[in-house]
C-alpha cells in the first residue's frame, strides 16, 4: 500500500508539472504576435517581460488596417533577436481584461514593461511598422545608438524613413549631452551618434554637426544654431515630415501629434488630370512656411475621407479646394477668397493668416423655405442668431450630427417635444446640423448637445444635463431651464460611449473630427 501511495503521489506530481508546463506553452502565436488572454497574460509576462499589446475587435476596420504593420513590427523585432514581443487581445472575447485596462475603443495599444501587469504605458507613436519598432527601442534600449562603422550608418539611414545622426569628435562634450537629452524625448525617430572619422568622411562632415537624413524632399537637413535640447527638438519636428504630407490612417498621428498647430489642407482627387501640377504648386508654396504651417494633401475621392470633407462643408464635386485650420483649444477655419490653386495664391493666403488679417470662415447652409413649417424648427448658421436669441422666446435647441447614432435615437423624443410645444407662444423647439453650420457664440464638442436660450436680452445659454426623455425635457422647459440644466461651460463630460471613444485620441477639435476614421467604438459598430 505504501508503495502504491508513493507511485500515486509521483504520478500526480508529474501530472501537475506537465499541466504547468503545458499552461506556459499555451501562449500561441499568429504571425509572430502572441495571442493573449486573461488566462495567459501573467505567464506571457513572465516569459517576455516587455510586451506591446493591441486590444482589438475582429470587426474593426482600423484594427484590420493595423494588423499587417503590427505583425511586420513583431517579425522585425523577433528577427533582430529582441527580447521585446508584440501581443494581441480580442477585447470582444476578453471583456474582463479589456475593462481592467480601460479599453474604450479599438485599437487600444499598451506597453507592459518589466513583467509588470499594473499601469502599462499608452502607446503614442504612429501605426506603421517602423514607428512601432522605433518607439519600442526607445522604451527598452539606449536613446542613442553608437555608430562605429560606415556600414552601420548606411544601414540606419537605409532602414528608416527618417534618422538623425550626431557627429561629435568628443562623445562626452556638452553638445553631445544636449543631443542625447533631445533623443530621450523623441519616440518615433532613431537617433545615433558617431566619432568615427570614416563616417565623418562618408557624409562629408568636417566639424561637429547634427544631420537629419530622410527619404523625401531634400534628403538631409543640417542643424544650424545653438545646440540645445529645445533647439534640436524644434529642428527635428520641422524637418521630419515631408513638405506636403498626405493624410492617411498611418500619417494621422504624426500630423496631429506634432508641434505645428496651423494646417493648410488641399482637397484634390488623385485621378485629376492636373493632379501633379497642383501638387507641385502646393509643394512650392510650402517651402516658405516650414515650422509654421503644415501642408496636408487629402485625396477627395477616398471614401474614408468624406467625413473630413463634410467637416469643412465641402462636397466631392467642389474639389479641388483649399482650407486652413488652427488646432488650438478652439479650432478656427479659414477659406481663401479665390479658389485658384497656384503657389502665388497659396503663399499670399498663408501670409495673411500669419499676419492675423484673415477672418474665420463659419459654415452655414441656406435657410430652408420650410424651416418653421414643422413642430421642430430647422436652424442654420444664417438664421441662428435671430431665433436663438429672440428676446421674447425660450428656445431649446438640439445640435446634432446626421451620422450620430445617439442623435438618431433621440429624434422621435425630440419630435414629440416639438409637437407638445408647437402652439406655445413663447417656447420654440429646434435643431441644427452642427456638421454643416457653425456659430461663433456656441461651441459644440459632442453630439447630441442640447442648449436652452431663455427669453431676454442677456444672451444667456444653459446646457441641458438631465435625462433625455420627454418627461425630463418637459420639466426642464416648465422650470425655465432650472431642473436639469447647468450654466453653459459647466461640461460634465457626459459624452455617449460612441462619441467618447471616437474622440479619445483627440489632439484638437479637428483631430477629434477626423479621428472618427481612426478608432472604433465599444458599442455596436452600426450605431
Amino acid at each position: 500500500h505504501l508503495l502504491g501511495d508513493f507511485f500515486t503521489s509521483v504520478s500526480r506530481f508529474l501530472l501537475i508539472c506537465t499541466l504547468a508546463v503545458a499552461s506556459r506553452a499555451e501562449v500561441a502565436e499568429e504571425e509572430d504576435v502572441l495571442v493573449l488572454k486573461k488566462s495567459n497574460l501573467e505567464e506571457a509576462l513572465k516569459a517576455h517581460p516587455n510586451i506591446l499589446v493591441e486590444f482589438y475587435a475582429p470587426w474593426c476596420g482600423h484594427c484590420k488596417a493595423l494588423g499587417p504593420e503590427f505583425a511586420k513590427a513583431a517579425g522585425t523585432l523577433k528577427a533582430e533577436g529582441s527580447a521585446v514581443r508584440l501581443g494581441k487581445v480580442d477585447a470582444t472575447e476578453e471583456t474582463e481584461l479589456a475593462q481592467e485596462y480601460g479599453v474604450r475603443g479599438y485599437p487600444t495599444i499598451k506597453f507592459f514593461k518589466g513583467g509588470e501587469k499594473e499601469s502599462p504605458k499608452e502607446y503614442s507613436a504612429g501605426r506603421q511598422a517602423d514607428d512601432i519598432v522605433n518607439w519600442l527601442k526607445k522604451r527598452t534600449g539606449p536613446a542613442v545608438d553608437t555608430l562605429a562603422e560606415v556600414t552601420e550608418a548606411e544601414s540606419l539611414i537605409a532602414d528608416n524613413e527618417v534618422a538623425v545622426i550626431g557627429f561629435f569628435k568628443d562623445a562626452n562634450s556638452a553638445d553631445a549631452k544636449a543631443y542625447e537629452k533631445a533623443a530621450e524625448t523623441t519616440d518615433d525617430i532613431p537617433f545615433a551618434i558617431t566619432s568615427d572619422d570614416a563616417i565623418f568622411s562618408k557624409y562629408e562632415v568636417s566639424k561637429d554637426s547634427v544631420i537629419l537624413f530622410k527619404k523625401f524632399d531634400e534628403g538631409r537637413n543640417t542643424f544650424d544654431g545653438e545646440l540645445t535640447k529645445e533647439n534640436l527638438l524644434a529642428f527635428v519636428k520641422s524637418n521630419q515630415l515631408p513638405l506636403v504630407i498626405e493624410f492617411t490612417e498611418q500619417t494621422a498621428p504624426k500630423i496631429f501629434g506634432g508641434e505645428i498647430k496651423s494646417h493648410i489642407l488641399m482637397f484634390l482627387p488623385k485621378t485629376a488630370p492636373d493632379f501633379q501640377d497642383k501638387m507641385d504648386q502646393f509643394k512650392k508654396a510650402a517651402e516658405g512656411f516650414k515650422g509654421q504651417i503644415l501642408f496636408i494633401f487629402i485625396d477627395s475621392d477616398v471614401d474614408d475621407n468624406q467625413r473630413i470633407l463634410e467637416f469643412f462643408g465641402l462636397k466631392k464635386e467642389e474639389c479641388p479646394a483649399i482650407r486652413l485650420i488652427t488646432l488650438e483649444d478652439e479650432m478656427t477655419k479659414y477659406r481663401p477668397e479665390s479658389e485658384t490653386i497656384t503657389a502665388e495664391a497659396i503663399i499670399g493666403f498663408c501670409k495673411l493668416f500669419i499676419e492675423g488679417k484673415l477672418k474665420p470662415h463659419l459654415m452655414s447652409q441656406d435657410i430652408p423655405e420650410d424651416w418653421d413649417n414643422t413642430p421642430v424648427k430647422i436652424l442654420v448658421g444664417k438664421n441662428f442668431e435671430e431665433i436663438a436669441f429672440h428676446p421674447s422666446k425660450n428656445v431649446f435647441i438640439e445640435f446634432y450630427a446626421p451620422w450620430c447614432g445617439h442623435c438618431k435615437q433621440l429624434t422621435p423624443i425630440w419630435e414629440k417635444l416639438g409637437e407638445k410645444y408647437k402652439d406655445s407662444a413663447d417656447i420654440i423647439v429646434a435643431k441644427m446640423d452642427s456638421t454643416a453650420n457653425e456659430i461663433e457664440s456656441v461651441k459644440v464638442h459632442s453630439f447630441p448637445t442640447l442648449k436652452f436660450f431663455p427669453a431676454g436680452d442677456e444672451r444667456i445659454v444653459i446646457d441641458y444635463n438631465g435625462e433625455r426623455t420627454l418627461e425630463g425635457f418637459t420639466k426642464f422647459l416648465e422650470s425655465g431651464g432650472k431642473e436639469g440644466g447647468a450654466p453653459a461651460g459647466d461640461d460634465d463630460d457626459d459624452l455617449d460611449a460612441e462619441v467618447r471613444s471616437q474622440l479619445r485620441d483627440s489632439f484638437t477639435h479637428f483631430a477629434k473630427a477626423v479621428q472618427l476614421k481612426h478608432s472604433c467604438s465599444l458599442i455596436k459598430k452600426d450605431s
